[in-house]
């Protein structure tokens, strides 16, 4: 049997290649069973946009939370996001291409589900509830229909919805495919409240609790549950809690909230 394949996105100031470091456990895990297929950003981003976006006066790569964009050349390694982010936190500029990024990849494969990160994990969602009424962008179409099925599963960690008329028009009321929300009971920079917000527009929801913080999960109990959930995301795939904290070796940190 062929392995499942999930798109996988990368939290802001990260990319493909980074993230992928991150789930490295994960996807040794995940063997020929789940095939994560991991998309960079479309927006590279600078010293300036990271500056403005942490509302810092440092433009600092390593301060930022991305170390190997920081020490690195390769452009593999440099800063991404699926948009813009300004101090208004009222829009979201870029996400347009990003979109249209993913539903280049949709068109040519076929993906069970999508797993992001932050946000990244806020653009899975999107994705997530566009593919079930893709008419309200209608960029996205291809010859009038959309890119690709519904997805069987979303799963985001540490997730949150974003403010923008186009977000409002792909979310409201709801969406319906079934989302797993990973919340770190310690994690100050998306905060349980603020992934609240993405909770309650999923109507088809499953929660669940790591002791850590802002990061994907990766010892052993929460990457046996992760590939047995994207294995079979409708079944009855038991909680990996109760856990001790995980080590933030999965999910990278990134460095401040109010630049999510």
């Amino acid at each position: 049997m062929a392995a499942k394949k999930v798109l996988v996105l990368h939290g802001y100031a990260q990319s493909a290649t980074i993230f992928s470091k991150r789930l490295g456990a994960l996807r040794k895990s995940c063997g020929k069973d789940v095939e994560l297929v991991f998309v960079d950003g479309p927006h590279v981003l600078s010293p300036a946009d990271l500056a403005e976006a942490f509302q810092t006066e440092s433009s600092s790569l390593a301060d930022l939370g991305a170390t190997e964009a920081a020490t690195e050349t390769d452009p593999a390694l440099a800063p991404r996001g699926w948009w813009g982010v300004d101090a208004s936190r009222t829009s979201t500029p870029g996400l347009e291409d990003s979109i249209l990024r993913i539903r280049d990849y949709l068109v040519k494969d076929h993906y069970e589900g999508i797993f992001g990160f932050s946000q990244g994990a806020a653009m899975a969602a999107i994705m997530a509830a566009l593919l079930e009424k893709p008419d309200v962008f209608p960029s996205v179409l291809v010859d009038g229909k959309a890119p690709h099925p519904p997805f069987t599963f979303c799963i985001a960690a540490a997730g949150f919805r974003p403010n923008s008329a186009l977000c409002d028009a792909i979310f409201e009321p709801s969406y319906s495919t079934p989302t797993l929300h990973i919340l770190g009971r310690a994690d100050t920079l998306v905060v349980e409240a603020r992934t609240q917000t993405l909770i309650d527009l999923s109507s088809n929801k499953r929660v669940e609790y790591h002791d850590g913080g802002h990061f994907v999960p990766s010892k052993a109990n929460w990457r046996n549950f992760l590939k047995a959930y994207m294995k079979d995301p409708l079944g009855d795939v038991p909680s990996p809690t109760p856990a001790t904290a995980s080590q933030p070796t999965s999910g990278a940190a990134t460095p401040v909230a109010s630049a999510l």
